[in-house]
């Protein structure tokens, strides 16, 4: 049983970076490279990137002292422009790496952590590559002797503290228990979440007041010091805003389980902690208490593309469609994108946008589109000539596209079928699966 489970652990390995490592100047089996090892780092990194040159000498430290005692092995994923520049940066390190040669699986790495920029660490299991935690950095930066190695991340109530900030006194977990909660990461110097914090406050008056006991908000300050977080804190409650606060020395704790990378966040989740809407600032101000608790729709709006650069998204592009074909098209697609939305990790997202917008256009002309201002411009007819009628080309049959920006920034642009009932939909996600659309380039 042992000798299989090592045969799998390899089998696992060789998929995730293939036969070889290397080992300093020298090439070493993947098979014997995670031995003992409780966790595996991806180190996503370059040269020429000025963060991961400050990240790396901490973290060659923090390897040498004590975590490659503790059981941390470490491969180093470069995204450097050439392997002479690959050979010097990685002549730094003391750990593994993947061979510069092995652009796919480099690639296929990126995708399936879905890397968005560097430097990034990822823990995996060295056992089947499942992933322990994206946010590596964090938890070395934290633990940098490996005390709690391999850093499972806490569950959602293990992050939570016995008592919260509840105004000017505090309450105990049962004041949150079966309620969906709304996670606001916020901070007094950040200019955006002062702008936004008063218009929360006035959205959470008026649907407190409609959902009682149902609906919490607590505050997750990114601020630097408590003294700073208790008068943002006081701030909020006056401005209606009298939710509940993290404690200072917890304030960090949910950051990582959500993966917050910037604020103001606002995000829905259920009282068991999963994620409803991770995109919570669209629903103020106008969201209702009857909508509650606000489940994203199933298409959502390409002008807040939220996830289209972690997962492969189908855009479809009506903007110079009637409200009735808009309608028509939505109603069609809704079901098959249901397929794919309502799992927990869905394999491929879906935006469409009815109107002209930045994003939209902005998507455009990365992909090399037409813009809709001119296909409405040259779809129009001079009213001698009859009433005003939009082409073929835009209406009867929109353009969709397939951002595939995990995949090393690649799209695929596709038509409607003419019956507009989503056919050319799910042939063009089948012909994607299959790898027979012709893949294009982002620049």
């Amino acid at each position: 049983m042992g000798s299989g489970a090592s045969a799998s652990a390899k089998d696992d390995a060789s998929k995730l970076l293939g036969d070889k490592l290397l080992k300093g100047s020298e090439e070493i089996d993947v098979s014997k490279a995670f031995e003992g090892k409780k966790a595996v780092a991806l180190y996503f990194s370059a040269h020429w990137c000025p963060p991961c040159r400050g990240f790396t000498p901490q973290l060659a430290e923090f390897y040498k002292k004590d975590l490659a005692e503790k059981g941390l092995e470490v491969v180093f994923v470069s995204s450097d422009r050439d392997e002479a520049s690959f050979k010097e940066y990685y002549a730094e390190q003391p750990w593994l790496a993947l061979p510069y040669s092995a652009r796919d699986k480099k690639d296929q790495l990126s995708k399936k952590y879905k890397i968005e920029g560097i430097p990034s660490l990822v823990i995996i299991n060295p056992e089947d590559g499942s992933l322990i935690t994206k946010d590596g950095r964090s938890a070395v930066m934290r633990d940098p002797t490996g005390t709690k190695l391999p850093w499972i991340p806490p569950t959602f109530q293990e992050s939570l503290p016995e008592q919260f900030l509840s105004g000017t006194g505090t309450v105990g977990k049962d004041a949150i228990a079966g309620k969906t909660l709304g996670l606001y990461f916020s901070a007094h110097w950040c200019p955006p979440c002062r702008s936004f914090t008063p218009q929360l406050a006035e959205w959470y008056k008026g649907i407190k007041g409609e959902l009682g006991d149902k609906f919490e908000i607590i505050f997750c300050s990114g601020d630097r010091d408590e003294s700073s977080m208790k008068s943002y804190y006081e701030e909020q409650c006056k401005a209606g805003g009298d939710w509940l606060c993290l404690p200072f020395d917890k304030k960090d704790d949910l950051d990582p389980l959500f993966q917050v990378r910037g604020i103001p966040t606002f995000i829905i989740v259920s009282p068991e902690g999963k994620v409803i809407n991770q995109s919570g600032r669209g629903l103020v101000p106008s969201a209702k208490a009857s909508d509650f608790p606000w489940n994203p729709p199933t298409i959502g709006d390409l002008e807040s593309p939220d996830g289209i650069n972690e997962t492969p998204s189908m855009c479809l592009f009506l903007e110079s469609c009637s409200k009735d074909v808009q309608e028509q098209i939505m109603q069609a697609v809704t079901p098959i994108a249901k397929e794919y939305t309502e799992k927990d990790e869905p394999e491929l997202i879906f935006f469409a946008a009815t109107k002209t917008g930045s994003i939209a256009s902005q998507i455009r002309g990365m992909c090399g589109l037409e813009s809709a201002d001119k296909l409405a411009k040259d779809d129009v007819r001079s009213e001698e000539k009859g009433p005003k009628l939009v082409r073929t080309f835009s209406s009867d049959t929109p353009t969709l596209v397939l951002m595939d920006i995990p995949d090393n920034g690649g799209y695929y642009v596709g038509r409607m079928a003419r019956e507009l009932d989503g056919s050319g939909v799910k042939k063009m996600i089948e012909d994607w699966k299959a790898k027979t659309l012709e893949r294009k380039q982002l620049s």
